[in-house]
Parts: structure tokens; sequence; C-alpha cells
């Protein structure tokens, strides 16, 4: 007797690690070494970045970059993914922090990660690609609006001790304080942002001939853009003394040692106030890194990723980081982008680019005390800009209001309350949008009068009867005309039937019964006629009353003439 848990229906744990190490090569190898240092270069000032927007200590951005990039790339089912803190938990973690506190932030990390390695392991990875692409465009635009936002303290000087998590709340407090304005801030934090974006990319570079001078741009490119400013922003501090903030006057620096491994205080009162924010990061890191995953399986040449095991994995991340004082971890495109780019082939590259962190941390925290937080702010301004899809905006109106809708009312959901709250909104609306679309596609229309016998009415049916479409189905007896002794439903391109439709169909017969009105069903498909008979529908309206077409219904002399025999 098979059990209602089939153990073999389970995600087999297997990373794609293992896929990639047979038959390994040498060149292969220098290749992700590489491609991994240049990602780990690139991931130094973004993760310091992300912990302090975050409304933590620049420590745990770097412990989450190494451990979670870690464990993400040696467990994960992508060749080339790379995971760690990523822009879009910069309000989602501030916000925690803001209301549950540091401690409980790391529990509900935790908990988020056992729910993503159960999501993986119920092969549950497809369900985020239902997920419709507007809600996801709109809540990505909303968390780079308030990312931007939650800069402009750092970019203007502002001297304000604890910025709130709530929209119009930070406006007004951002008001309150600007004649704190500091110019210096403002400066250094818009000359990093310059640099970035006009420091040449790697990824535009062209491979044909050039000149010296494209030559000398190439070169150039292979060093992160986000590097050179905070290398230049803090020598700048430093040889002219500038009168601004730094990650050792608010923090103190950075622990020049390993992370230590801690267990936050549990208790299950705590654990149910943690539920929402529980669900909001586990759904932020399932969507995140699975569609960082489809976007590195766009740009490479490789095997597709395999989404339930890069759950597992993220879910693994996810559970330990927090017990070294990291924050939640994702997979992140622009690091991923970059580790292709740089000639990454497989996850040996994002290992590479863990140990880098790790040897950076230990070998040269200290430096990082004089990084003006100004330079940091220009930097997620940059992230902040490049993560919204801005262009969906100019393009709306070419869709449907529908559409329209639900990314506009996404957006703005992200943006006035939280997450989660946008991303139920905008499923409600998604669901009850294909609904309404879809009861608009059934359509029950009138089969040609002059090819029926008199006393015979017909309607052809088209589309799904469902529960949102069975109305149409219900004013049929309105439409049938006095002196009619049959109707036939022909339902060649009737594709299915729910229960609702198939109880519509119930109470039609009984309608047409008491009126003394035979009804026959012509040329049923397959999931409609399996329905009708496992429901017991074809007893009740007699199997001689189920035919295979038009020409057997018209033909059919007892039913049509006798229908009380029905």
């Amino acid at each position: 007797m098979a059990s209602w848990f089939d153990i073999q229906r389970l995600q087999p744990f297997r990373p794609r690690l293992l896929d990639a190490l047979p038959g390994y090569s040498r060149k292969r190898f220098f290749a992700d070494l590489g491609a991994g240092i240049t990602v780990g270069i690139v991931a130094l000032p973004l993760a310091m970045a992300f912990a302090i927007g975050s409304g933590v200590k620049p420590e745990a951005g770097l412990f989450t970059a190494i451990i979670a990039g870690f464990l993400i790339s040696a467990l994960g089912g992508s060749h080339v993914q790379i995971g760690g803190p990523a822009g879009a938990f910069i309000v989602i973690v501030y916000g925690i922090v803001e209301r549950y506190g540091l401690a409980n932030l790391l529990i509900a990390t935790s908990m988020a990660g056992v729910l993503l390695f159960l999501m993986g392991l119920l092969k549950l990875g497809a369900l985020v690609r239902y997920i419709p692409i507007s809600i996801v465009i709109g809540f990505t635009n909303g968390i780079a609006v308030l990312i931007a936002l939650s800069q402009v303290k750092d970019l203007l000087g502002l001297q304000i001790d604890k910025l709130p998590a709530d929209f119009f709340t930070q406006i007004a407090v951002l008001g309150q304080h600007l004649d704190s304005f500091n110019l210096q801030a403002l400066l250094i934090g818009m000359a990093c942002l310059a640099t970035v974006v006009l420091w040449p990319k790697s990824y535009t570079m062209p491979t044909a001939p050039m000149g010296a001078v494209a030559k000398l741009r190439r070169l150039a490119a292979h060093v992160p853009g986000t590097l050179v400013a905070l290398v230049g922003a803090t020598v700048a501090t430093v040889v002219w003394q500038l009168p601004v903030e730094t990650i050792g006057s608010r923090f103190g620096g950075i622990p020049q040692t390993l992370p230590a491994f801690a267990l936050p205080e549990f208790s299950w009162a705590t654990v149910k106030q943690l539920v929402i924010p529980t669900i909001t990061i586990a759904l932020l890191g399932a969507i995140e890194s699975l569609l960082c995953a489809r976007v590195a399986d766009n740009l490479a040449e490789l095997p597709r990723h395999d989404p339930n095991q890069e759950l597992m994995a993220q879910g693994i991340a996810n559970f330990i980081t927090p017990l070294f004082g990291g924050i939640p971890a994702t997979g992140t495109i622009a690091r991923t982008v970059t580790n292709l780019r740089a000639g990454g082939t497989s996850p040996v590259a994002g290992i590479v680019h863990a140990i880098t962190l790790l040897v950076v941390v230990l070998a040269a925290a200290p430096l990082a005390l004089h990084v003006p937080l100004a330079a940091l702010a220009g930097i997620l301004l940059f992230v902040a800009w490049n993560m919204g899809e801005w262009h969906e905006f100019r393009r709306l109106p070419r869709f449907a209001l529908t559409y329209r809708i639900i990314l506009v009312g996404t957006f703005v959901m992200t943006v006035v309350f939280d997450l989660t709250v946008a991303v139920e909104v905008g499923l409600i609306l998604a669901c009850v949008f294909f609904i309404w679309r879809m009861g608009q596609m059934f359509q029950v229309r009138d089969h040609r009068p002059d090819e029926l016998p008199p006393g015979v009415q017909a309607f052809e049916l088209f589309g799904s009867l469902f529960f949102g479409a069975v109305g149409q189905i219900e004013d049929l007896p309105a439409r049938v005309q006095p002196g009619t002794r049959a109707v036939v439903l022909e339902m060649h391109r009737l594709i299915s039937v729910d229960t609702s439709g198939l109880d519509a169909l119930k109470q039609l017969h009984r309608a047409l019964q008491r009126r003394a009105v035979a009804l026959v069903l012509a040329n049923v498909n397959e999931q409609p006629l399996s329905l009708i008979q496992r429901s017991g529908f074809e007893a009740l309206l007699g199997a001689e009353n189920i035919v295979p077409n038009m020409a057997a219904a018209l033909g059919a002399e007892d039913p049509l003439a006798d229908p009380s025999a029905v």
C-alpha cells in the first residue's frame, strides 16, 4: 500500500559542484581562480555597504558574503551563481531590526533558511516562477526607491541617530535634519557615484584587436569601479582630514578575526512574532536567487540550474550564517554576471570568491576604519538605480490595464507598506484578474438554427467552464425558447470543467427537467467526460444522452422525442 508520504518524491541532495568536478582541468581551475578573485574584490565594498544600509555593522555583511557565499557555491544547483548579502534585502532587514531587534533578525533568518530548504526538498522551486512578472518588477522597483531614500542620510551627512523604517516618517525626519547638511559628504558621495557610473565595465569591453587607449581602458575595466571609488574616497578623507563620518567613527572598525559562533536566544513566544519576517525573508530569498540563476542560464552555455537544489543550498546558508552574526543571503545578479564575464565556469569560482574575502578581512580590516559612509551611500545609489527596471514605467501604456494595476499597485504597496503586503496584494489582484480574464474567455454561442430540427436548440461551449464562468451556464435556461423539447450542448471546444462548472451543468439539467426538456452533451473532451463519469452525473443524465458528435445528437430519437425518459 502506497504511503501518503513517499520519500522518493523528495528532491535528492546533489550539489552542482559534484557534476562540475569530473574532468575538471587545470585550465578551468585558473579561469575560476581569476574569476573568483575578481568577484571577491567586487563583493568587498558591496558587502559592507549592504550591511550598513541594513542597519547592522559592516562585518555582518562581510561574514555573510564569506560564509553564505561559500555554502551557496559549494552546495547550490548552479555552476556560476554567487551568493551573499543583496541590495534587495536592505529595506527588509532594516525594518526587521527596527521593529524586532538584531537578535530576532538572526532567528528569523535561520527559520527562513529552514523554510527555504523544505521548499527545495519538496520540489517547490518551480512555484516561484508562478509569481507574475508584473509583481516582481513592482516590488523590485519599490525596493530600489526605498534603498535610495535610506542613503540620503549618509549622502548628505545628516546628523540623525536612528532613521525610522516607515517611508513617510523617513521623509519627515530627513526634512527636519536638513540643517545638519555636510557639503563634504555630498561631494564624496557624488564623486563615488560618478566614478562607479563612468568607470569602464569589463563586460562591455570589445575583444577584437584595438589601439593603445582601448587596451588601457580594457585593462582598467578589470578593476571594479566600486573598489576604485572606495579607495579614492578613503584616501581623500585621510589626506585632507575631511570632517565626514566613517566606518571607524560609527562602528569602531571591523574586527580582524574569524566570525565567532553564537546561538541567539530562542523561545517559542518569540518565534510566533517572527512568522511574517520569516516568510518575507524566505520568499524574497527564493525569488531573488532563482531569478538570478535564470539570468545566468541565459548568459552562459552551461547546464541549466536546478532550482530545488539551489533552494536547499540557500536554506542551509541562511540557517548557518546567522549563527556567526550574518544577515540574510541570496543569489546576487551583479556578482554572478561579473563571475561569468570574468571567466567563471564552475562553483569553484564562488568558493574562491569567499576565500578571497576572508583573506582580505584577516589582512586588511584596519584599513576600513577611514572608509567614509558617504562613499558607500554613493555606491548604494548606483546599486538602487541598476536594480530598478525603470523603463517598465515608460512601457506601461502598451500593456493591458490589469498589468498596469498590478505593477503600480505592488510598487506603491512596497514603498508605503512593506514587501510582504505588496506581494500578498499583488498576488490577490493577479488571481482576481486572471479569474476575470478566464471567465471572459468562456463563451456560450447559439448553434446555427438552420441545421437543427424543430424543437431542438443547441449551444456551443468555448473555453474552460470553471467557478469564474458558471454565470453563463446559470443564465442558459432563460435562453431556451418555448416549445423546445431538447437542448444540445456541443462541447468540442470546451477544454476543461471544474467541480463548480459540473454543478452548474447539474443545475441546468434540473431546470430543464422541470420544463420537460432533455439535455444532451455532444463531443465531450477527455477531461470533462472523466469528471462527468466519476461524479455520477453520467448516470443521472443517462449515458445515451452523452454522444460523440452533433450528428449523433440530432439523430438520437429516444432522448429527443421523449424527454420524460431522461
